[in-house]
């Protein structure tokens, strides 16, 4: 959901937004992290606490039904390949298509593992089948992988535990934020104004 928020600010906000597809999973291993949702207590409250949050960012999200499959089995390594691909050969379809992803995960109760509903999520984010096709046939390639360890490996030398995280260069200094309520405090470290998650400017469907 900070994803959904960011794209939204980017217009508003002198900034420059740069999306970077990293493996939770391998930062949770370099962390010794453990996911919230394998403590039941925490599990519980997470998924009352997500649709709360839906409903204040105005997104359409629920709770994965078998959760633990999707989620911690199946994970989102061949689509977070697919974005790093996306990312190397056409960054401006970034965005699109990784809220595409996003939303067959976390609004559909989609798979996102299969490489039939990756293509699907490109196509409706507008690639063209061949354009799809093209990159997901790339995705096991030592470019992409390299790609996708790099940026996963940065995000754990800025200290990352977990994701979402926002990394924000300003005067000099690195500071890393992690997840989806940070906003108001990134506003702060920038020097611009928050408006809640919905700016009044920007259509709420972003």
């Amino acid at each position: 959901m900070e994803f959904r928020v960011l794209c939204r600010y980017k217009k508003l906000w002198n900034i420059n937004l740069q999306l970077r597809p990293s493996l939770i999973a391998a930062i949770m291993k370099d962390s010794g992290n453990q996911p919230p949702a394998l403590l039941p207590r925490k599990a519980q409250y997470l998924q009352n606490d997500i649709r709360l949050l839906g409903q204040q960012i105005q997104v359409p999200i629920q709770f994965p039904k078998d959760f633990f499959s999707v989620i911690l089995e199946k994970g989102s390594l061949s689509a977070m390949r697919f974005l790093t691909a996306v990312n190397l050969e056409h960054p401006k379809m970034l965005e699109k298509v990784s809220r595409e992803l996003w939303m067959r995960v976390w609004s559909r109760d989609e798979d996102i593992s299969e490489p039939k509903s990756i293509l699907a999520a490109a196509e409706k984010a507008g690639m063209s089948t061949e354009q799809a096709q093209g990159l997901l046939e790339k995705i096991s390639t030592p470019k992409v992988k390299n790609e996708l360890r790099d940026t996963t490996n940065a995000a754990c030398k800025y200290g990352a535990f977990g994701l979402p995280v926002t990394v924000a260069h300003l005067d000099g200094q690195t500071h890393m934020l992690f997840g989806s309520d940070r906003m108001e405090l990134l506003a702060h470290l920038l020097g611009e104004k928050w408006m809640g998650p919905v700016p009044p400017a920007i259509n709420a469907k972003i």
